[in-house]
Formats: structure tokens, C-alpha cells, sequence
């Protein structure tokens, strides 16, 4: 099977579109689609099934994914072995900024591990952002939120929403004020239209102060008692409190993950990003075991 084919396919499983496959891959959706007749001739099996507007994997393409991950994944790692010792651009890595303290500090330990000679640039920004990013090739790999069913990227750690306000007794009783104040990250942010939905059902009484995307800024105004905000478990650092035991409205789950361009950068393909997620996930769980 032809290898730019099958990394086609994964951009589409990962995407869910053919047009994001179409961009990541630089390929045009016709291109794709002859891409995809000849996966289906070398298997012999049809691979799509239209549901409504959407297409969808038919049990043979299910079946396909792990071996098309697995021969991707192996043609990768050799072709990152052999040129492991040669002169790269940097490795350029995209990040969100709230898991900028969380997250990447340790992702970045592994990748320096695996590739002591490769230098790194890091771009932060939301995880829309990065996404478009990706598909335009202006980024490596990213560290992307996702929703927990959806099948992008390699798993990194499963992750939930807090209300979150500044830490102290000053602070004490400052999500039951009317109108309740809101510091949220962007409107692109699942954790931002949640909290704003389950607001409104509720029927409360609420002020957005402001939205951003620097968590920099966020946590600076929770800490001096600005209002309160919506996050991920991950992204709670010092001088904030988890509001507990509240009846502010729940917030989602999510996953947080490692996703690669399709085209990769040399020494850092799929096999790679797929070892060092698993070592991710697994330091972890081992050290935060009830997370």
C-alpha cells in the first residue's frame, strides 16, 4: 500500500474531514478521493459508508486504521533512524497556552531525551489555532484538547472542567455573588461555552469581565479576585482554588493529546509521537494515579 495514501487515510480518521485531509496532507480533495479508490482496490473491501451528509468508515476501514497507524508508524521510525545524525530545522511544537506549565514542560523533557541534538520552537496559542496550524504545515506536532470520543492525536492524559477562583479567605464566597463575574479563556474553548450554557439554563445572573487566551492573564485576575473561570484540572496552578461542592453548573470532560502533521517533520513521526505519549500517559497515571 502506498504510504502517502495511507497518511491520507489517517488524516482523515483523525479529522473526520476530507477537506482538513485535503490541507494537511496539501493535496487536493480529488486528489484524496483517488488516494482513497486505490486503498480500496489493494484491500478489495469498500472503506466508506455515506451516513446523511458525512462519510464514514465502514468495518473494513475500522480494521484498516491500526494497520495503517502500524505501517506508517514503522516507515517513520526507520526513515527517522537513518537520519537521526543529520542537520534539521527545528522541531516546531504548538501549545495552548493554559497547559504551557502543565503539559509541555514535561513533553518537551521527553522529546530532549529521544532527540538531544534537535533544537525546538514553541508556539503557543488555542487549540483551533493550532489545528489550522497543523493543516497548513507552520507546525510540527501540537498538544491539542479534544473531546473524549473523538479518535485525533495520540493520548497524553484524560483531563476534567473546575471552577476555579483566587486562593484565600478574601476570596471566600465569590461564586454566590450576583451577578457572578466570568474569566474565561476564548469562545472557541469547550470549557467557555459550557459554562455559559449551563449558566444560562440554570437561569443565573452573570457578567463575563473578559475572555482570553493567555492563561497568563486569566490566572493573574482570579488571584486578585476578579471573578472566577472555567478549566481543566491540569491547568490549576499556585494561588488558585478548586471551587468544590458549588452549584455551578458541571462542566466536560476532555482528553488532552498529542497530534503530528501528516506530513512530518523528519525525526519526529508518528512512531515517535506514539512511544513518548505513551510514556506520557503513564508517568502520569503514575504519579497522579486518581486523576
Amino acid at each position: 500500500m502506498d504510504i502517502d495514501a495511507l497518511r491520507s487515510f489517517i488524516a482523515f480518521v483523525d479529522t473526520g474531514s476530507f477537506t482538513r485531509a485535503a490541507k494537511q496532507t496539501f493535496r487536493t480533495q480529488s486528489a484524496i478521493s483517488m488516494q482513497m479508490k486505490r486503498l480500496e482496490e489493494d484491500t478489495g473491501h469498500s472503506l466508506f459508508v455515506k451516513e446523511g451528509r458525512n462519510l464514514a468508515l465502514t468495518e473494513q476501514g475500522q480494521q484498516l486504521v491500526s494497520y495503517a497507524r502500524r505501517l506508517v508508524s514503522l516507515h517513520d521510525e526507520a526513515l527517522g533512524h537513518f537520519s537521526a545524525h543529520l542537520q534539521h530545522p527545528p522541531l516546531t511544537i504548538g501549545c495552548p497556552d493554559d497547559y504551557a506549565e502543565s503539559v509541555l514542560p514535561a513533553m518537551v523533557d521527553f522529546i530532549r531525551q529521544a532527540l538531544p541534538q534537535q533544537s525546538l520552537r514553541i508556539i503557543c496559542d488555542c487549540s483551533t489555532q493550532l489545528r489550522l496550524m497543523l493543516d497548513q504545515g507552520k507546525i510540527d506536532i501540537a498538544i491539542l484538547t479534544r473531546a473524549p470520543d473523538a479518535e485525533e492525536g495520540y493520548l497524553l492524559k484524560h483531563d476534567t472542567g473546575v471552577w476555579v477562583k483566587g486562593a484565600g479567605e478574601e476570596w471566600s464566597g465569590i461564586e454566590d455573588q450576583t451577578p457572578l463575574s466570568l474569566l474565561l479563556y476564548e469562545p472557541d474553548c469547550k470549557f467557555h461555552s459550557t459554562a455559559i450554557d449551563g449558566l444560562e439554563k440554570q437561569g443565573r445572573d452573570y457578567r463575563l469581565v473578559c475572555s482570553s487566551s493567555s492563561s497568563t492573564a486569566i490566572k493573574s485576575l482570579l488571584r486578585r479576585g476578579q471573578g472566577i473561570s472555567a478549566m481543566a484540572v491540569s491547568s490549576v496552578s499556585y494561588g488558585l482554588d478548586i471551587i468544590e461542592n458549588s452549584t455551578l453548573p458541571a462542566l466536560p470532560s476532555v482528553d488532552i493529546v498529542l497530534a503530528v502533521a501528516p506530513v512530518p517533520h523528519p525525526v519526529f513521526g508518528s512512531h515517535l509521537a506514539a512511544k513518548l505519549s505513551q510514556r506520557f500517559f503513564q508517568e502520569n497515571r503514575r504519579l497522579f494515579p486518581s486523576v
